[in-house]
């Protein structure tokens, strides 16, 4: 009997040391983080460029579709900061307001898939045997359809083009690459000591994919989700440029990229370089992050 309960008690150390280690993983990432000037000020674009997307009234108060045609193309100025474009709508606020299109689209997007790649990862990493040969056979097949021209197939069957039917596409071919990292990480966690010790206890599956695998095994998923962001924000870009994404009159930086770049060379470059701009540095930003937080979440790399 002795001896049981001493069992018993090591296996919650083993199980209480996995829990430490990773909560000590993000203290010491956050720690990091805060000790890097390329992390704090891709945090602080991030941040402004969400407050556009949710607030975008706290940037201004100009209705981006209130369109003097009298003032059509004027150049920046300190009624119009960012100038006007071809129909006289202006440009500061029409730049505010597209930051929204793209924000909900990364973050919807890169939300389901990191909900349908870490659950399937995980049940591939965790179940093994036929469960992770069916589930790794149909993500090759995801993985062999091109993503970008894979969203233009499948949005150029639907007869209309909004933020939603973006998120889908996006959703249906993105989760491949997480599902595999998730998987390989899970992999890797399933066979440490904390884990053995809590299905020695007779742990369910399901809280030790839960409780005890996932939170050790989400670094990596939350580093490549950060970046994907980024890539989402600058795919429903390319999308609206091409005329397959957003349509208008809604608004949107691609949008206002394909409609100003054929200006430039009239006299008009500030109907490209502002949309242009702010599409970059928000990419940017993102990856910037995504890598930031690669190197502080793994110990290796400081």
């Amino acid at each position: 009997m002795t001896e049981q309960v001493e069992s018993v008690i090591s296996a919650d150390r083993s199980a209480q040391a996995g829990i430490e280690r990773s909560a000590s993983l993000w203290a010491d990432a956050w720690r990091d983080l805060r000790r890097r000037p390329v992390a704090i000020a891709s945090a602080v674009v991030i941040v402004l460029v969400s407050s556009m997307a949710a607030f975008p009234w706290l940037w201004t108060r100009t209705d981006p579709r209130d369109c003097p045609i009298q003032l059509s193309k004027a150049t920046p100025s300190a009624a119009h900061i960012f100038g006007t474009n071809e129909l006289g709508c202006d440009y500061y606020a029409m730049t505010i307001y597209g930051a929204r299109a793209s924000i909900i689209v990364a973050l919807v997007s890169t939300s389901l898939v990191l909900l349908v790649g870490a659950l399937v990862g995980m049940a591939a990493g965790f179940y093994g045997g036929w469960v992770d040969s069916v589930l790794s056979r149909l993500a090759d097949i995801f993985f062999a359809l091109p993503f970008l021209l894979g969203a233009l197939v499948f949005l150029s069957m639907l007869r209309s083009h909004s933020v939603w039917t973006i998120v889908l596409a996006f959703a249906v071919l993105g989760w491949p690459p997480l599902a595999r990292i998730v998987r390989a990480s899970v992999l890797a966690t399933k066979n440490m000591d904390y884990v053995q010790a809590a299905r020695s206890l007779g742990a369910s599956d399901r809280r030790l994919l839960f409780r005890h695998i996932l939170p050790n095994a989400a670094a990596p998923a939350i580093v490549v989700a950060t970046i994907l962001l980024g890539t989402y924000v600058a795919s429903e870009a390319t999308l609206s440029y091409l005329g397959i994404g957003l349509q208008p009159p809604e608004i949107s930086w691609g949008i206002m990229i394909a409609q100003g770049q054929s200006y430039v060379t009239s006299g008009y470059p500030h109907l490209l370089l502002f949309p242009a701009a702010f599409l970059s540095a928000t990419v940017l930003a993102f990856i910037l992050l995504g890598d930031a937080l690669r190197d502080a979440l793994d110990p290796k790399l400081r």
